[in-house]
């Protein structure tokens, strides 16, 4: 057996599986867990803000109850009920469907395999944001998809740099097959489309056969006025709609869905059928008793309480302490703020130097497939508290002096291109 000293099997793998490999967030969890080290990396749900011995009363009724069904297979689809209760929480976000229209996930990232197992051949094309969230890079990858990155600004995706990357698309002799958008509190750029970029980016979508994967399980979770309304409540025929409850209840427990046009629905179904079998029925029957016996939405608004006050620290600290040069993105929900660093410095060579400093973050080029992202990192304030977050801060600003210092004594360069608010060329397919 030939192959790698290490691996035997190396030569006997798919060629998908050479193009899976662990996300640099993955790579840091060892060293983010340790206690001394202030982690602003990871985008853990504050599950703590649950009520435990609640969540233990409805698990515990539902054993009692309905055990027999719990501990059972079911349904490829999802529990009936739970897809009803679904509807309501997709219509905070102005979604209207059918129970027939959702299936239910074991989380929205298996929604997310699903859809490109369902859509995309390798070579084909998927069109994301720039930058884009890494769990969904490494599904497109792992289907050997071309990713192509689109340009954004403030407001989202840029529209005129999607008609470009169309374009260049299709002079290539490729064809797209997808257009990916986190447009709500955006994982990891923390900006928020508007509501007339989203209809412009629909338009484009609908003009070119193009399907949009709409992932948003942070919709519900903004700090002012009400939940911005989904693309999908604009075209329930071009837009397929994930969602998840891992932010709004608990992602232990592993449930997400999908919102699809009748035919995309069928195949999701039976890809779904093939991979699980069906999702937990535990699982399931444990949310819908929740949604159907607890205050959902007003826990929803503490974990949107908590979540405001760990950004706010952030933001805070961030203005306070960060040197000259530094900009980062002003989130109105979600997890994330981006930071771009002073011209000179590269997120990247900077880790190591910040973990010795006992602050960890995520460098930007994890969250790129074109090397893109050195300049810019990804900060998470949803799971320390708020003293954390500013010592976090305290120790990252004094990590970024250092390299400062650094490079004006011995001159640095870092790679342009990545996201910093402002338009990026469009991308060249050759």
């Amino acid at each position: 057996m030939s192959g790698s000293r290490l691996d035997p099997w190396v030569d006997s793998y798919a060629s998908r599986a050479h193009a899976m490999r662990a996300s640099e967030i993955r790579a840091l969890f060892a060293v983010a867990s340790r206690p001394e080290v202030v982690s602003l990396a990871g985008g853990m749900p504050f599950v703590q803000a649950l009520p435990i011995d609640m969540l233990l009363e409805t698990a515990q009724r539902v054993l009692r109850e309905r055990g027999a069904q719990a501990l059972q297979y079911g349904s490829g689809q999802g529990d009936v009920t739970l897809r009803e209760q679904i509807l309501q929480v997709i219509g905070e976000v102005g979604v209207t469907a059918h129970p027939d229209d959702i299936i239910v996930t074991t989380g929205s990232q298996m929604a997310l395999d699903l859809v490109t197992r369902v859509f995309c051949d390798p070579g084909d094309v998927v069109l994301v944001e720039s930058p884009s969230y890494v769990g969904a890079l490494g599904v497109f990858r792992a289907y050997e998809c071309d990713v192509v990155h689109v340009a954004m600004d403030d407001e989202g995706l840029v529209p005129s740099a999607l008609d470009e990357a169309i374009v260049a698309v299709r002079a290539a002799g490729k064809r797209a097959k997808l257009i990916y958008t986190i447009p709500n509190f955006h994982n990891p750029a923390g900006i928020t489309q508007g509501q007339a970029r989203r209809a412009e980016l629909l338009a484009i979508a609908q003009r070119e056969g193009i399907a949009i994967l709409e992932d948003d399980p942070y919709g519900l979770l903004g700090f002012e006025g009400e939940p911005p309304r989904a693309i999908r409540a604009n075209d329930p025929d071009g837009v397929i709609y994930l969602g998840s409850f891992s932010k709004t209840i608990a992602s232990g427990l592993r449930v997400g869905w999908a919102v699809a046009p009748h035919g995309v629905r069928e195949k999701l179904v039976l890809a779904n059928e093939a991979a699980v079998l069906c999702p937990s029925n535990y699982a399931q029957l444990t949310i819908s008793e929740y949604l159907a016996t607890q205050p959902w939405r007003e826990q929803i608004k503490t974990f949107q309480e908590v979540y405001r006050e760990r950004r706010d620290a952030l933001l805070e600290s961030l203005q306070a302490l960060m040197p000259e040069g530094t900009t980062w993105t002003i989130p109105a929900g979600g997890f994330y703020s981006w930071l771009t660093l002073p011209h000179g410095l590269d997120a990247t060579a900077m880790l190591p130097r910040a973990v010795a400093s006992l602050v960890a973050y995520v460098p930007g080029t994890g969250f790129y497939v074109d090397g893109q992202g050195r300049q810019n990192l990804r900060l998470s304030y949803c799971y320390p508290e708020p003293d954390r977050i500013r010592e976090g801060v305290r120790r990252l600003a004094g990590v970024i002096e250092s390299e400062l210092e650094l490079a004006e004594t011995f001159g640095t360069t870092h790679s342009r291109g990545a996201f910093t608010g402002s338009s990026v060329p469009a991308p060249d397919l050759r």
